[in-house]
């Protein structure tokens, strides 16, 4: 299904205008954005949420989300920005790491549900399937940068890496997995599973608390299964802890914490 990707060479840089450079990275963001904007705007609207209100929080979200997943990417790869200062600020040639901005943007929905009387378990019901495809979207940035994929293949659905984007112990292979691609569909059919449950939600004459904080545990717990299973392949450098790479340990540690909470709504529905 995805053979032309073993033939196609992506490029970094969409069109080139003087000295501006339009980057496909950038594109993919921006339309990862306008989708999960899509989707929030659609639920929020199911569970009677002003239209105002949630603007005002996409707009904050997606400034503190990009700073706190620029902040996250520079200090795991602290020592080579140390060298190259100059590399922090270019964010359109990568380097954004989700886990910082869902982290970023976990502390601010609380200050922003305190301020607003809100339910912070509700906000996040709403963005987390809007989130889900806007991550699908976001990482075939990942691909036409060249970056972050996974070690040497030689299936058909294999993706060719210039030389120069290829670590020294693979310097001879050609093609390698394509986690981008693994996970922009994991992340896909998240967003479709949680647009599921919110469409049986709206069917009922009642949504409690408890499903709210169900859809935002799931969506944490699958995307950290995923994340978890998708390291094991990659070979982009990251801190490595126990054996573990940076990413799994995050990965691991959020497991650990939202399961719980899933045992406690199953465990509150049966009283």
């Amino acid at each position: 299904m995805f053979n032309f990707l073993h033939h196609f060479h992506p490029q970094a840089v969409l069109i080139s205008v003087g000295p501006i450079n339009i980057y496909w990275y950038g594109i993919f963001i921006v339309f990862g954005i306008l989708a999960a904007m899509t989707v929030t705007f659609y639920l929020a609207r199911k569970y009677q949420l002003k239209n105002e209100r949630i603007f005002d929080l996409i707009f904050w979200l997606i400034i503190i989300g990009l700073i706190g997943a620029r902040i996250y990417d520079v200090l795991l790869q602290l020592p080579y920005y140390l060298d190259y200062p100059n590399q922090i600020w270019k964010v359109w040639e990568g380097g954004l790491s989700i886990h910082g901005g869902i982290i970023a943007g976990l502390i601010f929905i609380t200050f922003f549900a305190k301020r607003h009387k809100l339910s912070f378990w509700q906000l996040t019901a709403v963005l987390a399937p809007g989130l889900a495809f806007g991550q699908a979207i976001g990482r075939w940035g990942n691909y036409f940068n060249q970056e972050l994929f996974g070690q040497p293949t030689t299936g058909r659905w294999g993706i060719p890496i210039d030389i120069i984007n290829r670590p020294a112990e693979y310097i001879n292979s050609a093609y390698f997995h394509p986690t981008f691609l693994y996970e922009s569909l994991g992340c896909l059919a998240i967003g479709i599973f949680l647009l599921i449950l919110n469409k049986q939600a709206t069917n009922r004459e009642k949504i409690n608390k408890q499903f709210f904080i169900w859809t935002t545990a799931l969506y944490m717990i699958l995307y950290s299964i995923l994340r978890l299973a998708l390291e094991f392949i990659k070979i982009n450098p990251t801190p490595i802890w126990l054996g573990l790479r940076w990413p799994q340990i995050i990965s691991l540690i959020t497991i650990i914490i939202f399961v719980p909470i899933l045992f406690l709504k199953k465990h509150a529905d049966q009283k």
